[in-house]
């Protein structure tokens, strides 16, 4: 069986290929890691019997490549954390391999693959899957950042503590104190983000919820947010939006 790897993270790519010589029916004819290399690829190759396809690359959500060409080939998606996929693929009944990838899964993934062959099921669940994913998978997971040089730096969306206006430009500042310049307006980010993840404090942050450290009552029965990272300047809620706050911490 000849399979193609999309994935954008090296040592996740080596650990997939050690696991599928340990098995020893699947040879990799090609690595990729970029959705435009991935549809050059396909475009001027012969479709392989199996892609594992890694659902975040460092160009966008892995589904966009569907929407480009028609891969003729089963596939296997690989995720390290996105809980709106693991809930698609329950649904759908489409394996998937959760990182760091080891040899059973890999093993039961292949055999839940051929089951659907021999039963013509795979179409019909692929579309299935690729439908509910569209549903869930609107908002921004990685940005390409510009910096200077010519390069281009790759960002998570769960790197980001916060995202502010600091002189009329609009920057992120990451977990690890790192802080980039975006191109997007706030009000822009606001709707790119996943609001499950990020909320609008006010007009001046958009902050994430796991950088939360704690909150104060304020003034003017107001919360000032704290934040696991240092900011300038207090990030404070207004009376009117504390009930939606509330509830966006908590999940409801």
């Amino acid at each position: 069986m000849k399979a193609v790897i999309v994935e954008d993270e090296m040592l996740a790519t080596r650990n997939l290929m050690t696991v599928l010589d340990e098995i020893g029916t699947v040879q990799v004819i090609a690595t990729l890691d970029s959705i435009v290399e991935t549809v050059e690829w396909f475009t001027s190759h012969p479709h392989p019997d199996l892609l594992f396809l890694d659902i975040h690359l460092a160009d966008g959500s892995a589904f966009e490549i569907f929407d480009r060409i028609q891969v003729q080939c089963p596939v296997i998606f690989t995720t390290a954390y996105d809980e709106y996929a693991l809930k698609a693929f329950k649904v759908n009944s489409i394996d998937y391999l959760l990182k760091p990838i080891d040899i059973s899964a890999v093993q039961q993934a292949l055999k839940k693959l051929r089951d659907l062959s021999a039963s013509n099921g795979f179409q019909a669940d692929m579309q299935k899957l690729i439908d509910a994913f569209k549903k869930t998978s609107t908002f921004k997971t990685h940005f390409l950042i510009p910096a200077k040089g010519d390069k281009l730096i790759p960002v998570q969306a769960n790197e980001i503590a916060y995202i502010f206006i600091d002189a009329s430009l609009v920057k992120a500042q990451t977990f690890d104190e790192r802080s980039f310049r975006f191109e997007y307006t706030l009000d822009e980010l606001a709707d790119l983000l996943d609001p499950e993840v990020f909320f609008r404090a006010n007009r001046q942050y958009i902050i994430s919820r796991t950088a939360i450290k704690d909150i104060d009552l304020w003034f003017n029965s107001r919360l000032s947010v704290n934040l696991k990272v240092p900011v300038s300047e207090k990030i404070l809620i207004s009376k009117a939006r504390i009930p939606e706050f509330r509830e966006w911490f908590a999940g409801q």
